[in-house]
């Protein structure tokens, strides 16, 4: 399946792209747990059941890891870490937890490999993935989006 993207104007006049063309990643819905888990159950031995158990244990797991100032890798998917942002202080000595620190995020870098033909590197979840215009776009009439653009008609 390709990822599905559509075109769509920059009106953002403060924007140094304003008047023009961008294409924009289309989603047609989301895989939550319950569908991975229904499809992971197609393609191996294991309960559904059984599968979303296992993948709710990760999702615990990986939380105590970060949580614990660990690096979560998971082969051949990426891998996660905690991130802080702060405020600067004059000194180490001013440095203080209360004041200075702002908010945390988790990071998540994919999986990169190297192309055996371009010898390039790839993000293993990128590998052989192929693009496809919009077929239609959406007759309802979209709202601006937070960037200014307004898809192409």
């Amino acid at each position: 399946m390709p990822v599905i993207y559509k075109i769509y104007k920059n009106n953002n006049k403060k924007h140094p792209g304003y008047g023009k063309f961008y294409a924009r990643a289309m989603h047609n819905g989301t895989a939550d747990l319950n569908d991975i888990s229904a499809i992971i159950e197609r393609n191996c031995s294991m309960k559904k059941s059984d599968v979303q158990a296992v993948l709710t244990e990760l999702v615990e797991v990986m939380t105590d890891q970060l949580q614990s100032s660990k690096r979560v890798k998971l082969d051949g998917f990426g891998s996660f870490k905690i991130s802080i942002s702060t405020a600067g202080a004059d000194s180490a000595g001013n440095f203080n937890p209360t004041k200075h620190l702002k908010g945390m995020r988790v990071l998540f870098t994919p999986e990169t490999r190297v192309d055996g033909s371009s010898h390039k590197r790839v993000k293993a979840m990128l590998s052989g993935a192929t693009l496809k215009e919009m077929d239609q776009y959406a007759i309802v009439k979209e709202k601006k989006s937070k960037a200014g653009g307004q898809p192409h008609a």
